[in-house]
């Protein structure tokens, strides 16, 4: 099995051009070895993409950023250096809809994902089902176990509605789980002074955001709406 492994990435290389007779055999193991590593890197890139479950692709350099005043090419250049990522920083993406929340922090999801990190995207009501249902359902265990283990985890629209206790104390255990050992990045309409009257309990909110706001960088974002800007028109 392994001979035939070896024919058929000897021929690969052949059909790339490298004209294995004419170099020496340190040299073609080299190339062996190199392609080997390169295609196992893109395999490990595909699974963590597919694994971090993102809604959609777009790349930072997607972002229309003159569209985008309150944030700086400088500053979106310094986000996708991932440093704040590697000190388990949180970011939190504060604004209306449609000024592009979501679109930055899927942006940063890619590039975290494209240099080796593991990434989990949900949704607030996706999570919040997740949690409440991982008693008894395995998927929701599986998603969980996937999320803790995340290196960056990504929560969009959080606050959008409001938490029953029960649902609060389930998201303050997971903040608690993932509280300097994994970065998160929050999307939200409203900022962390509102939460406390969503969650219902105030002491849930300042124990979440005691843990959230330790090492965070909050982004407030403003403007008209993308997808109402450049809506489609039937006429």
């Amino acid at each position: 099995m392994e001979k035939l492994q070896l024919y058929i990435e000897v021929h690969q290389l052949k059909k790339q051009g490298f004209k294995v007779a004419a170099i020496s055999y340190l040299e073609f193991i080299e190339e062996i070895l190199s392609f080997e590593l390169k295609r196992r890197e893109e395999k490990n890139r595909e699974k963590r993409l597919k694994k971090a479950k993102f809604p959609y692709y777009k790349t930072l350099d997607e972002f229309n950023i003159s569209e985008q005043h309150s944030l700086s090419t400088r500053q979106i250049e310094q986000l996708k250096k991932l440093n704040w990522l590697d000190q388990q920083y949180n970011l939190i993406l504060l604004g209306p809809p449609g000024v592009g929340k979501t679109h930055i922090a899927i942006g940063l999801g890619l590039e975290a994902v494209h240099i080796g990190y593991k990434v989990s995207f949900n949704t607030m009501g996706e999570l919040i089902n997740i949690l409440k249902t991982q008693e008894y359902l395995r998927k929701s265990q599986l998603q969980l176990k996937a999320i803790k283990e995340a290196d960056l985890v990504i929560i969009d629209y959080l606050m959008y509605m409001a938490m029953d206790q029960r649902e609060a104390n389930l998201f303050f255990h997971l903040i608690n789980d993932l509280y300097e050992r994994s970065s998160i990045i929050l999307t939200s309409n409203k900022g962390p002074e509102q939460w406390g009257e969503l969650m219902g309990d105030m002491g849930i909110t300042t124990a979440i955001l005691d843990r959230l706001l330790h090492r965070v960088e909050v982004i407030h974002l403003n403007g008209e709406s993308y997808r109402i800007k450049n809506r489609s028109t039937i006429f």
